[in-house]
């Protein structure tokens, strides 16, 4: 989400840059995947941060009443009562990523306040050289130097009951994911990863969770514009033998 609506951009592409393209109403489009059988939905304010705002709290309200899927909301949460403001307005979980960063004490506290279950932090991760996958900040503009393993273990140790890997390469070319970094990540944590970046076929779907071992898959793009439906992909997951929840 960019100002209260649904965009797209290609490798972290940002409205200043040009770089996003209108995709339209959230609540709209979190309607459309819960019909058509979406297990989660996943909403994530991309500029909040950087432009020292929250995630609109009216959008998620309107998604909770009228969907009966778990959200996930990040994006701008920089405290405990953020959090709490979240939960109560109807998100299930609470995604953390540059705030995580900032103030890596938060994910304890968040955890400690709400449940791991609650806690997921997202990891925006981009290759700067051969073998190392480094971690980003504020909507990946920011590099920090951590390597994106690394962060990732001691995240789990802080408390988080998920990591969303997003990778910053992939993310919405269409290309496939980074099948390397997931899988790493996924072996050196013990709870649910969840691979971003870079969905264009079905095939790409079970390459991520077979290959990358990851936990669960997340798409925009081959959704937004109706090239797949949900239901297309669990169909096809279910044919390669991954355990999927019926549509």
């Amino acid at each position: 989400m960019h100002g209260g609506q649904v965009t797209r951009g290609v490798q972290f592409g940002v409205a200043e840059a040009g770089g996003l393209r209108n995709v339209g109403d959230p609540v709209e489009l979190a309607l459309r995947y819960n019909e058509q059988g979406a297990d989660e939905m996943v909403f994530f304010d991309i500029t909040a941060t950087a432009h020292g705002r929250k995630t609109m709290v009216d959008v998620v309200e309107r998604a909770a009443d009228q969907c009966f899927m778990p959200l996930t909301v990040g994006g701008g949460l920089r405290s405990v009562e953020d959090m709490y403001t979240m939960l109560r307005a109807g998100a299930d979980k609470i995604s953390i990523n540059s705030s995580a960063i900032a103030n890596p004490d938060l994910i304890r506290a968040g955890a400690e306040k709400f449940g791991s279950q609650c806690i997921v932090v997202s990891i925006d991760a981009k290759k700067v050289r051969p073998d190392r996958w480094e971690v980003f900040s504020h909507g990946g503009r920011k590099a920090v130097g951590w390597d994106a393993v690394e962060w990732a273990r001691r995240a789990v140790s802080l408390g988080a009951g998920e990591i969303v890997l997003n990778s910053i390469d992939a993310d919405g070319t269409k290309a496939g994911f980074d099948l390397v970094i997931t899988r790493r990540i996924s072996e050196s944590v013990g709870v649910p990863v969840v691979a971003s970046g870079g969905a264009g076929k079905l095939e790409h779907m079970a390459e991520v969770l077979l290959a990358g071992k990851a936990d669960a898959v997340l798409a925009a793009s081959i959704f937004h514009f109706g090239e797949y439906t949900v239901g297309d992909v669990k169909k096809y997951l279910a044919s390669k033998g991954i355990a999927v929840r019926p549509v």
